[in-house]
């Protein structure tokens, strides 16, 4: 039995989810299938300029995986270019990112920049050293 995908994370659904050449019936037309993941490797490689590093850890797979589904998606839409056919996208092992947890504000404390005013507190001479 092979092992299960692991869901890619991506970002959202595309705007259209057909491309196809203009003045032509799509049902006259061969479809070649660009799976929502592919889409968003093509997005955040080819559209945003990340590197397939910082991409893959966005996408929650490894950067060699990162590149194996960049390289089908380009081989996709190539096809679909050169031979005149329907680019359809959808479907492929994808969820949303789990939402991120606003984190607190930190109030002001003794700390740096607080009560005193960070480096004016205790032991600071106005640019002296000498205590």
């Amino acid at each position: 039995m092979p092992r299960p995908y692991i869901p890619r994370y991506i970002a959202g659904k595309p705007p259209a989810a057909y491309f196809k050449p203009a003045g032509v019936p799509l049902s006259v037309l061969e479809e070649v299938v660009l799976t929502l993941d592919e889409f968003e490797a093509l997005r955040l490689a080819d559209f945003e300029g990340m590197y397939q590093e910082q991409a893959a850890t966005q996408m929650n797979v490894s950067r060699p995986t990162f590149g194996r589904i960049l390289d089908t998606a380009r081989r996709k839409v190539a096809e679909a270019l050169v031979s005149g056919r329907a680019l359809r996208i959808e479907g492929g092992p994808v969820a949303q990112p789990p939402p991120v947890p606003p984190v607190p504000p930190v109030p002001p404390g003794p700390g740096r920049g607080g009560w005193r005013g960070g480096r004016r507190g205790r032991g600071w001479r106005g640019g002296r050293r000498g205590f």
